[in-house]
């Protein structure tokens, strides 16, 4: 298979797994996780507005007004949302999202078919193979839910390249000067999967250090030199970002919860996901606690391929390094057990564990190109079997790989967003840098009206990693909210009566002016006359503009 044809059947797939988001572009979320995507097509359009203002794409203070968030604590998206900003701005960060989640899953794949057929096998239906389950393998699928920084891993195997290299004898400055250009871009589109990689390439390295000790001692000078390089060009791109993550506002250490509530089971590895032809819904009830983590998933029958290619090429260090490799992270992916002499380190505590498996997605996706490679070019003789081998392992292969083809995430309708916020009508009641506060003040509405306005306004809350107080920087989701915004969303829920106390209108203009706000906006809701009716209470009559109710309060926060 060429080139062009292997990239139109990555990019044929890709569009069938998201073909259900793509129906309905504004309609709909894609996935099971409509937090989620709320969230990154809320990034996407934070890049796109950085971008034409000149902002700092790394802190802002347009979501939990007044306070921010920090983008490099979170999933600021900024070098995909650079490259996305043209489509952002002028058809929307719906659109852009899909785009990513699409472009990202045919990327994957054509980059380790793109490095496999040129540097590792000879063979071109093996790189294809081995291509298309990098980039289709459960743990991309799932990912696509809505984590498209874990899915944008079309730089990785590049860098695993490069790596694999180093030392090598050559041009040691031009060397160390590539691989620092690759893992500064992977930087800005994933620090997680930054992470990760150099976690696999260490083990990678520590395997064949133990495998081939006398080579990574004559190896080891040029590679230190070039990785030294690397190092020093990474710093000097990211040192910003990198304070900014460690050290500036609204940073936060660690990640919520438990680290073994992210854990995978152990059986997760021989079971199928959810989006497979094996697979379906509950098919990883018990092995994992969220849809969007099934990094593993690769049933028994490639479980068996697996362990009977690396016994059959045992002999080769090569395939020695990647069972090393894919076996410890899928370790250390099963939780504290594996995982605790690293998970108080710093960086370390902030890993969703279950992704470790990623790791040995990769791995195994090369192992099989490397396999199928060596099958194919086994001569077809009666001494050596070839024929008769070659026909058992296609249909192992076959076996193994059919009931893991991926079928279409879920899709989801969106609530829609009113057209005071689509029309652009926001504008003639919110100034520049100042706050609209959507009720009920919730994270996800917040959010969502955000976006779609292209971030022109703020908004309280959101849908964010950040500390859990100005003095204990342990990270936690959101924050809390405030008393006004508390009120508004027991009486949305129907929990208390629309009667307010004089107290609490007094909290009410303290809140809005801690928020910053220039106006209040209700759009419809099931209990929009007992929200109009605290509105009222708090901020005097409230004015129809079109499909919404409006409270100016300009003249009480200012």
């Amino acid at each position: 298979m060429r080139t062009p044809a292997a990239g139109l059947l990555y990019l044929c797939t890709a569009l069938w797994v998201t073909a259900r988001g793509w129906r309905d572009v504004d309609g709909r979320f894609l996935g099971s996780q409509a937090k989620d995507h709320s969230f990154n097509e809320w990034m996407l359009a934070h890049v796109a507005h950085a971008v034409a203002h000149l902002d700092n794409p790394f802190f802002t203070t347009r979501q939990n007004a007044p306070d921010g968030v920090n983008l490099v604590s979170n999933v600021g998206n900024q070098l995909v949302g650079l490259l996305l900003t043209p489509l952002t701005l002028t058809a929307g960060p719906s659109l852009s999202y899909l785009v990513l989640i699409t472009a990202n899953l045919a990327g994957t794949a054509f980059a380790w078919y793109w490095v496999l057929s040129r540097r590792i096998v000879d063979s071109q239906f093996a790189a294809v193979v081995g291509g298309a389950f990098c980039g289709f393998a459960p743990a991309l699928v799932s990912h696509s839910n809505g984590h498209p920084h874990v899915t944008a891993q079309w730089l990785v195997p590049f860098i695993v390249w490069r790596v694999v290299r180093l030392g090598q004898p050559g041009r040691t400055v031009r060397d160390g000067l590539i691989l620092g250009a690759l893992l500064a871009a992977q930087f800005f589109i994933g620090v997680e999967i930054l992470f990760l990689l150099a976690i696999g390439c260490a083990v990678a390295t520590i395997g064949y250090a133990i495998l081939r000790p006398r080579d990574v001692r004559t190896r080891a000078p040029r590679a230190l030199a070039a990785l030294g390089i690397a190092a020093a060009l990474v710093l000097a791109v990211t040192a910003y970002p990198l304070w900014m993550q460690f050290f500036g506002p609204q940073h936060r250490i660690g990640h919520p919860g438990d680290p073994d509530w992210y854990a995978l089971r152990l059986g997760s590895y021989v079971a199928y996901p959810t989006h497979a032809l094996a697979g379906g819904p509950g098919s990883s009830r018990g092995l994992t606690n969220n849809p969007t983590e099934e990094s593993s998933f690769f049933g028994w029958p490639l479980i068996v391929v697996c362990a009977a290619a690396v016994w059959w090429l045992r002999r080769d260090v090569a395939v020695r390094v990647l069972a090393i490799t894919g076996l410890v992270c899928a370790a250390l992916s099963t939780g504290r057990t594996a995982y605790a002499p690293l998970a108080e380190l710093p960086v370390f505590d902030a890993v969703v564990v279950a992704r470790f498996a990623l790791v040995t997605t990769a791995a195994i996706g090369v192992l099989l190109a490397y396999a199928i490679d060596r099958m194919i070019a086994l001569e077809p003789s009666a001494e050596s079997g070839g024929t008769p081998l070659r026909l058992a392992a296609g249909t192992a292969l076959v076996a193994a790989l059919l009931p893991l083809a991926p079928t279409p995430l879920v899709a989801t309708g969106r609530p829609p967003i009113p057209d005071f916020i689509t029309s652009g009508a926001w504008r003639s009641h919110v100034a520049p840098g100042r706050t609209l506060v959507p009720v009920p003040v919730d994270n996800l509405r917040s959010i969502r009206w955000s976006a779609s306005a292209g971030v022109g306004f703020s908004v309280p809350q959101g849908y964010f990693l950040g500390p859990t107080s100005p003095t204990d920087h342990t990270g936690r989701w959101n924050v809390e909210p405030r008393p006004t915004a508390a009120l508004l969303t027991a009486v949305a829920r129907g929990d208390r009566s629309p009667t307010v106390t004089e107290a609490e209108r007094a909290q009410a203009i303290v809140d809005a002016r801690h928020w910053k706000a220039d106006a209040v906006v209700l759009d419809a809701h099931p209990r929009q006359y007992q929200l109009r009716t605290v509105l009222d209470q708090f901020y005097g009559p409230g004015h129809r503009l079109g499909d919404v109710w409006l409270w100016n309060v300009r003249p009480l926060t200012t």
